[in-house]
């Protein structure tokens, strides 16, 4: 079962670091590919949601959100500069190149010499926001022959608005019952063997689970007044 990590110093330390490569992989992709992007924790490194399994590595999920590019319907040219632009950086921090995987590129796991000796990695996913507010995901179908692979952008299911509804969520109080939520449905996914489900959409589905929680009780409210 999934239970939460709270060694705020490793946390803090895990964060600094990934937040610095994370950072250095921005610079790298704008100044050598022209792509602009902003990068941000989700899923379970975000709003204090880091779950470990046993003792097992633990991973830190960032969206890298593509803001400014040449051609935004052109995901082969943004994935393969982002995974080269990434394995510069991680390259200049001593780390090894990253994975690409179907939906996101995935670093080698890594553990601090003094402290906490829990192994990590960083898992980046590409977005974009589309006109109506809808996050989108860059999706890499592999097909075992690199010049018939398709990049498709994908929504992300019931993405809208979900920064709103957190801070919503945060403004009433009720943020404890998201990590609740979340870790019961990073821990339901288990139960069943699920791993179709990333972090950042268990982490959508506990937002929206309260969201509508909270609001359909102050409807209710208002309906008996």
């Amino acid at each position: 079962m999934y239970h939460y990590l709270d060694d705020k110093k490793f946390l803090h330390r895990m964060r600094a670091l990934s937040g610095e490569i994370m950072q250095e992989f921005c610079h790298i992709l704008k100044k050598e590919y022209d792509v602009g992007a902003n990068f941000y924790l989700v899923g379970s490194g975000a709003r204090n949601l880091i779950l470990q399994y046993a003792s097992e590595p633990i991973d830190l999920d960032y969206n890298l959100e593509i803001v400014r590019c040449t051609d935004i319907k052109d995901g082969r040219t943004i994935k393969e500069s982002a995974r080269k632009a990434f394995n510069q950086a991680l390259n200049n921090y001593g780390w090894n190149d990253c994975e690409d995987s179907t939906s996101s590129l995935t670093t080698e796991k890594r553990h601090f010499t003094q402290g906490n000796p829990t192994e990590f990695s960083i898992d980046v996913c590409i977005v974009t926001t589309d006109e109506n507010d809808n996050l989108r995901r860059l999706i890499h179908y592999k097909t075992g022959f690199t010049f018939l692979d398709r990049y498709d952008w994908i929504m992300a299911p019931n993405s809208q608005n979900i920064r709103k509804k957190a801070e919503y969520i945060k403004a009433n109080g009720k943020w404890e019952l998201v990590r609740n939520q979340y870790k019961d449905i990073k821990n339901r996914y288990l139960h069943y063997n699920d791993h179709n489900h990333p972090s950042y959409v268990c982490y959508i589905e506990a937002v929206n689970n309260v969201y509508n929680e909270i609001t359909d009780r102050k409807e209710r409210k208002i309906y008996v007044l």
